[in-house]
């Protein structure tokens, strides 16, 4: 008898976007490291991709995440 029990099933209501099958799951049905969740509707575990998209659009132009100088070369003259 094992101690510890691998959770195999969400909460009810707890969504997951699959990135290997491209499918939205309720529950996590496969490993972590391939969902992106838990969303609170099946509506937003769907447009998953357009959310993570949006987001690193919006990390890629923050101006408070790059260097004023990243124009100039770097100090070992590379």
């Amino acid at each position: 008898m094992a101690l510890f029990k691998k959770r195999t099933v969400g909460k009810p209501g707890e969504w997951y976007y699959c990135l290997e099958h491209k499918k939205v799951e309720e529950g996590p049905e496969c490993p972590a490291q391939n969902r992106f969740g838990p969303y609170t509707s099946r509506e937003a575990a769907q447009h998953a991709m357009d959310t993570a998209r949006d987001r690193n659009l919006e990390w890629d132009t923050d101006p408070k995440w790059h260097d004023e100088d990243k124009g100039k070369s770097s100090p070992s003259g590379d």
